[in-house]
């Protein structure tokens, strides 16, 4: 991450985490995280915890999400609320984006981070 208060896309390269689904680590202090998630029509999150405390919010596209034992289907606008430790997951039904923010930050997004 550039040093300073600000961050450009210029700053925060896309990673692919696994096939069909890039993050953006945008901005970060020590005690939050803002990633940028693009997931390509039928790519999947498979299920998953982690210890920090996670919200997203979906800017376009669609998803099936499932969090404990919800699911849901997120257009955009919808948002969600992952507390840590509860397994989750998700499979894009189009080109999606959201933003998610983690506290703390995650440590294995952080070291990827320029």
């Amino acid at each position: 991450m550039p040093d300073g208060y600000f961050v450009t896309p210029v700053d925060a390269p896309q990673v692919e985490m696994r096939p069909g689904v890039h993050r953006r680590t945008m901005g970060m202090t020590d005690e939050v995280m803002l990633c940028e998630f693009f997931l390509l029509r039928g790519a999947e999150v498979p299920s998953h915890s982690h210890m920090n405390d996670q919200v997203g919010y979906v800017v376009y596209g669609s998803m099936i999400m499932t969090i404990g034992d919800q699911t849901r289907t997120l257009q955009p606008g919808d948002n969600y609320a992952i507390p840590g430790g509860i397994i989750h997951s998700a499979k894009a039904l189009a080109n999606t984006l959201v933003i998610d923010v983690f506290s703390p930050p995650r440590d294995d997004y952080r070291t990827e981070a320029r």
